[in-house]
């Protein structure tokens, strides 16, 4: 047959969603731009919708093209690459973060500046101690991590359905509790983003990292639905493989932010 496929790739039909997230994602940009100036955030709204329009429609097709067998394990190698790239730039996102962070902690400017002739953390800064609410929600994410692990290890070893899905939703629980943790801990601040450079700088870092947990937190319960309808297998599980390294990058990049932040920066 001459349309008889004879070979182990996927070959996409042409999608409108790579166009439709770029141009979401300019329109969020600029609508972003001149919110920041004081204009009305609709534009960014709008943007901010078409995006989220985007990573659904695209990720459903991705969901129904592993449903229908095109998933083959060459084209789940190059999903696995994929997803270590992306993870790999977000490892880069951090580092700029880190970087200021070190910057002004090793190198901190005064009221004589451009000298070095500062102090870190500035004088009136009140920091968290790290022993305390900081040191629970490590507690808390490395648990929801090695849940994450469990569930991953029921569905790629043991095809343990019931595994999977109580794995998911201890960590899903663990990552809502570790967000409402952040909150708080935010809420009691003795200092605010903007007015020194210690409160821009840990809030940033640590408010970035927030994102990512609640990103990853929806990440796991779209993986803990198909769950439980019944849409992964021992050989296809490639979605839940994605959102499980996802899970403990964010793991990771909190224990440095611990270390760097709350006990040697603090």
């Amino acid at each position: 047959m001459a349309h008889e496929k004879n070979h182990d790739y996927h070959i996409l039909k042409p999608s409108p969603w790579p166009l439709l997230g770029a141009v979401s994602a300019f329109i969020m940009l600029f609508g972003a731009v001149l919110y920041f100036k004081g204009d009305s955030p609709w534009m960014l709204l709008i943007g901010f919708a078409g995006v989220l329009y985007t990573m659904y429609v695209w990720w459903s097709d991705v969901i129904a093209e592993g449903e229908a067998g095109d998933h083959t394990p060459v084209v789940q190698i190059g999903l696995r690459y994929g997803v270590i790239m992306f993870i790999t730039s977000e490892v880069m996102f951090f580092v700029a973060w880190f970087w200021n962070f070190f910057k002004h902690a090793m190198y901190p400017m005064g009221p004589l500046s451009p000298a070095v002739d500062g102090v870190w953390p500035p004088v009136g800064i009140e920091t968290f101690d790290p022993w305390h609410l900081p040191i629970i929600n490590t507690l808390i994410l490395i648990c929801s991590g090695a849940a994450a692990t469990w569930a991953h290890h029921a569905i790629a070893h043991d095809d343990d359905r019931k595994g999977l899905v109580w794995g998911l939703v201890i960590a899903i629980l663990l990552g809502m509790l570790f967000t409402a943790f952040q909150a708080y801990e935010y809420m009691e601040a003795s200092f605010s983003f903007s007015g020194n450079i210690y409160g821009a700088s840990f809030f940033m870092a640590t408010g970035f990292h927030g994102i990512h947990v609640i990103i990853g937190t929806i990440f796991l319960a779209i993986c803990l639905i198909r769950a439980l309808r019944g849409n992964m297998s021992k050989e296809h599980h490639i979605g839940f493989e994605a959102a499980a390294w996802y899970w403990h990058f964010v793991d990771v990049v909190w224990l440095f932010l611990f270390i760097a932040i709350y006990v040697w920066g603090g």
